[in-house]
């Protein structure tokens, strides 16, 4: 990739201007898509895939895990919960079995639902 990629640009300074809620909401996503990339392998046989999104799907939880506050209550629930997606996640690599790894999307979309509930309230209340 050249040195002067606009679109790289792009993308970084989009990165740099997002808010903390429109990081989290695309972190999200992100692993909402790689777990759904995941499946989709599973179901071709693709190992290397298989592999790639569930590392992918490791690192985002992992980070989020690691960026939690501690100073609130709801940090040691999220971490165990991000803790459960990444121990399924590596399991599911690990044995080459997708077991779990549906009802970690159903969760990954309810949780990332529950936030955009809240941070739409937080931006309605000027917060």
């Amino acid at each position: 990739m050249p040195k002067n990629d606009p679109y790289q640009a792009y993308k970084q300074q989009a990165v740099m201007t997002m808010t903390p809620g429109d990081m989290l909401n695309a972190l999200y996503d992100g692993a909402l898509k790689e777990l759904n990339m995941a499946l989709a392998a599973f179901q071709r046989h693709d190992i290397p895939e298989i592999n790639r999104s569930l590392q992918k799907v490791q690192r985002i939880f992992n980070h989020l895990r690691n960026s939690l506050d501690d100073q609130y209550e709801i940090s040691a629930s999220l971490g165990a919960l991000y803790d459960y997606f990444i121990r399924v996640a590596l399991q599911a690599n690990l044995k080459k079995d997708p077991q779990g790894l549906e009802d970690v999307i159903q969760m990954v979309g309810e949780l990332k639902d529950a936030y955009i509930q809240a941070d739409r309230k937080l931006r309605v209340s000027g917060a």
